[in-house]
This record gives structure tokens, sequence and C-alpha cells, in this order.
């Protein structure tokens, strides 16, 4: 199995690189970062456009998966620069990818359970779905008062609904896409996300028990890029230790409902 991965010098993307090589798999990184332990290392600027175009330029496929891991969290000041790399990047690099694909092959895209609201959101979701011009992010930032933690939810709620629209395209092409939406996990950018989100986080950690592992989001990962998983297509995974049905279940009144058992 010879698979892609974005992102694979840290967090989640190295604990899923090194998972497939684990498995036996030849694994070639695109980051901006040198990762370790994989076959092969392309450089990758994910909010350049044409740094994209020469990283897929020079990827030796085919590849039986692409597993696009690699985003930035939610950091004061750089909300055009989230919405460059998580979404933008993330297309741009996918659509330049397809022609490495093999036939039966998965794509993976890890979104946030921050993205799960995509429903309420969707005019906003629509466009930023239209800019197709890393330039034009600044503005598009400005005209709908975009600030850091908005652009990182935004980003992986246009993840969630761009992957489920490519999904026909992508069957005529025997393609499949699926995305991974990660709670709260230990990872060296999980102090990003509770500055952003604070009690939040920590409310939705304690209800959980503790937050998730690299590795656990890693083992979702690889089985949606495996063939074992040839039937999920379009979906998207929340991962998240029981945090969006506890929520649910507040929502519907169950929380009462167990408060007031005898």
């Amino acid at each position: 199995m010879r698979v892609a991965v974005t992102g694979a010098a840290t967090g989640i993307g190295a604990a899923t690189a090194a998972k497939l090589k684990q498995a036996g798999a030849h694994v070639v990184a695109f980051d901006i970062a040198e990762p370790q332990l994989v076959d092969r290392w392309i450089a990758v600027d994910l909010a350049d456009p044409a740094s994209i175009r020469a990283a897929a330029d020079a990827a030796d496929g085919p590849f039986d998966a692409l597993i696009n891991v690699a985003g930035l969290p939610p950091r004061e000041g750089l909300s055009a620069k989230v919405l460059a790399v998580n979404y933008l990047g993330l297309v741009a690099f996918t659509e330049a990818m397809l022609a490495t694909l093999a036939p039966g092959a998965a794509i993976v895209n890890v979104a946030s359970r921050a993205g799960a609201h995509w429903r309420d959101n969707i005019d906003e979701v629509r466009a930023l779905m239209a800019v197709t011009d890393v330039a034009a992010l600044p503005g598009f930032v400005a005209a709908h008062g975009i600030d850091h933690v908005r652009a990182y939810n935004l980003s992986k709620e246009a993840v969630i609904v761009w992957s489920m629209a490519q999904c026909e395209s992508l069957i005529a092409r025997d393609v499949r896409i699926n995305t991974v939406s990660p709670a709260a996990v230990t990872t060296g950018i999980l102090d990003d996300f509770t500055a952003a989100f604070g009690d939040r986080i920590a409310k939705n950690v304690a209800r959980a028990g503790r937050p998730g592992t690299a590795e656990e989001i890693a083992d979702v990962i690889c089985f949606l890029a495996g063939p074992e998983s040839g039937w999920l297509k379009g979906i998207d995974v929340t991962v998240d230790g029981g945090m969006t049905a506890m929520a649910q279940a507040d929502m519907l009144g169950f929380a009462d409902d167990r408060a007031a058992a005898p």
C-alpha cells in the first residue's frame, strides 16, 4: 500500500504515518517540516499555490490513499492563513493529487468537531467555497468579520461540506472520500484550542473523562484509508469520546430526565 500523508511531521499526522509504516505501507509525507520515519518527504507550503503544484508534480504515484492532516490551529492574527491552509490548501492539494491516485483509492480529510455546525452556517461556508484565490482571503475575512476562532471553525465546516460534495464525482473515478472530525486531542497544539475555546474544552474533556490521543485518531484514519472501509463514502466520522452524544442528549432534555430520576 502506498500512501500520501500531509502534516506527517507532528501530531495526528505523525501518528498516522507511524501506524501506516508499522502495517508495511510505503509513506510519502508532504509537510513544511521534515518528518521522521517515512519513506520520502516532499516539502510543501499549503498556503502557497505554487508550492502545492510543485509538490504534486514531484509525487511518485500511484497512491492507494491520500490523507490530508495538515492544518493550523486557531491562532490570533492568522485568520486568513488558517482558511488558506485548512481549506483552500487542502482542496488545491487534493485536486492536484487526483491524477496520482490508483483505482479504488481512498481520500481521508481531517476536519474537526468544531466544524459540526456547517448546516447552521451554510451560507458562509458556500461563500468561502466560492473563493478560489488565496490572495482574496484577507478581504473575505474583513468582509465577514471573521476572527481566528471563526476562521478555524469555518475552515473545518468547509472541509466537511466540500468532501461530501465531491463524493459522487469521485465514485465515478473509483475513488472514495471521507472526513474525520476529532475533538480535543493531546497534541502540541492542544493549548491553542484551550486558549481559543476556553471553558468549553475543559467541560467537554471532563465529561468525556480525558482528551483523545493522536494514536486513537490515527486508528480511525487508517481504517478509512484501507479496503476494510470500502463501503464508507462521503461521511464524517466524529471521534470525540462521546462529547457529541452528550451534547445532543442535553439538547433533547435527557440531562434533565437523569437529574430528576430517583
